[in-house]
């Protein structure tokens, strides 16, 4: 049983090697893409809406709703971000019940990669809002000898990030099939409803974390004046 989709090689030629993240991936891309291309392709401002639009609107109003709620800041500049790793993060773990589906986010290459995006949008977000000096301020307050610490806490957090996610996804998936070769006739349905409900949970919790580091870089000036 492979613990990650890195190790199921699809294809390898010279350099060039397809694994089973990097194929999932595209298609989880391509997936998204499509659907993106759908819902909105017939907006509208009627009273009766598609099916689509409702629930790209329900969507959208939620992930702005728990933005404003984390930040306490106008939400809009964070939904592009933090709504692109919700709805990717989700829709990889969601597809982990289709038969032959392994979620990239079960790779560690992936989560990590999820998590360095985070890394750099937290200053990029600060700095845009506050000025490079003023975020900047903040590694050498109240002394400067936090400076090596403080930049240790910002890479010790990426990396718990990516491996926090990667770890509850691989574990999920090895306990699962550990459950269905000893019980398959009572475990499917339950795991696959299990899968569905923790698959929300761990995309919601990165979301989450990742806007609060974004709060937190953000509204620190607003703090001292």
């Amino acid at each position: 049983m492979n613990i990650s989709p890195d190790q199921t090689v699809l294809f390898e030629f010279g350099f060039i090697r397809i694994s089973a993240t990097l194929l999932f991936t595209w298609l989880v891309i391509a997936l998204l893409a499509v659907l993106a291309w759908r819902m909105t392709r017939y907006l509208s401002d009627d009273t009766a809406l598609s099916p689509w639009q409702n629930l790209l609107e329900a969507l959208i109003e939620g992930i702005l709703g728990q933005i404003r709620e984390v930040t306490r800041q106008n939400p809009a500049p964070y939904l592009p971000f933090v709504g692109t790793l919700f709805i990717f993060i989700a829709t990889c773990n969601l597809l982990s019940i289709v038969p032959g589906f392994e979620p990239p986010t079960g790779s560690l290459s992936t989560t990590t990669a999820l998590a360095l995006c985070v890394f750099v949008a937290v200053p990029l977000y600060g700095i845009q809002r506050r000025g490079w000096r003023a975020y900047l301020k903040d590694y050498v307050e109240p002394t400067p000898i936090l400076l090596p610490l403080n930049i240790i806490g910002e890479l010790a957090r990426t990396l718990a990030l990516a491996v926090r996610l990667y770890g509850n996804v691989m574990s999920g998936a090895v306990v699962g099939a550990i459950l269905l070769i000893i019980t398959p006739l009572f475990f499917p349905v339950f795991m696959h409803a299990l899968d569905l409900l923790t698959g929300i949970i761990q995309a919601y919790i990165f979301a989450v974390l990742a806007t609060v580091f974004l709060a937190a870089a953000t509204t620190v000036q607003e703090k001292r004046g």
